[in-house]
């Protein structure tokens, strides 16, 4: 038991992230039946589908689960209230300052983490009164930060900077991470690519399989003038490159990415033109097939305990 698995009620400091079209209500359910703390990605979904999802996960376990909150998303008001009144005890809050959300969400009894990118973030989100803090590198496949810090140099430098329980983020994928990021500080960590390409998650297979192709280098951090994103090869990847390095507007850039670029990638599976989002911890996954979550998590603790014991 650590601060972290205390603070959520569960078995292991593994949390799923709330990425947007993979982390349905299967995906979420199926991690936090294993042990960990599964999160919704409210961020693509509205919100009458988020309540369904909510349902459902409620439905499918007994543990305890929680939401991911872009803050930036067009209809706050109405997710965060409808949050609480479905019942919601934990939400992630990203994408944004914590400072407006945060004490409004407390006083209804809900458990608050924000993710940043830096020390300075994480000693805001402290101000702010959240419950806990990702800190999330640059190695990671969501919305990123524009400092393009590493999880090796982040998770030191916020521990440094605030006394809250601290959860590392990016490019962890394997038991031997978690170990590393628990030496440098983390109390917990939070996984996205890894979850991503299991069965569960509502990404398309199309993408699931091409990213376990994936080797070293065949992601890169764009689109930083408009929100930072780890992009997977293709050829909108290389028409947003050409683009930024003539010097492309923020608006311009608006209007290349259009809307529903990620869904059509992710999850519809258009593996040229979508957007396809991935971490750097996917080339660490090449040749895997796709995994069940229960399977994906009794891998991350073994591998965990084979690295403790083998230091």
């Amino acid at each position: 038991m650590n601060r972290i698995t205390s603070l959520f009620g569960i078995k292991y400091p593994i949390i799923q992230g709330g990425m947007v079209w993979c982390s349905g209500w299967r995906l979420a359910s199926a991690v936090s039946n294993a042990g960990g703390l599964g999160l919704l990605g409210a961020g693509s979904m509205h919100p009458e589908t988020l309540q369904e999802h909510i349902r459902k996960c409620r439905a499918a376990t007994s543990h305890p689960f929680g939401v991911n909150i872009p803050l930036m998303y067009p209809q706050i008001d109405e997710i965060m209230q409808m949050v609480v009144d479905e019942g919601v005890k934990i939400v992630f809050t990203s994408a944004g300052s914590p400072k407006k959300w945060t004490g409004w969400l407390k006083e209804r009894g809900i458990t608050v983490v924000h993710v940043v990118s830096s020390s300075r973030f994480a000693m805001k989100a402290e101000e702010a009164g959240v419950d806990a803090i990702v800190a999330e590198g640059f190695e990671a496949g969501g919305h990123n930060g524009r400092e393009e810090t590493t999880t090796m140099c982040l998770i030191p430098a916020v521990r440094t900077a605030t006394t809250l329980p601290l959860i590392a983020a990016g490019g962890i994928a394997t038991g031997a991470a978690i170990l590393a990021a628990r030496v440098l500080g983390a109390e917990g960590v939070q996984i996205g690519t890894r979850f991503a390409l299991t069965a569960e998650s509502s990404a398309s297979e199309a993408f699931k399989e091409y990213c376990l192709r994936l080797e070293e280098g065949d992601t890169k951090l764009l689109l930083k003038k408009l929100s930072p994103v780890r992009l997977v090869r293709n050829e909108f990847r290389d028409t947003v490159e050409a683009v930024e390095a003539e010097g492309a507007t923020e608006e311009e850039l608006r209007i290349l990415l259009g809307r529903g670029r990620a869904k059509r990638g992710i999850f519809e599976g258009d593996l040229e033109e979508g957007e396809l989002e991935i971490g750097q911890a996917s080339a660490l996954l090449r040749g895997k097939a796709i995994e069940s979550v229960a399977a994906v998590m009794m891998e991350l603790t073994e591998e965990y305990k084979r690295a403790l014991e083998k230091l």
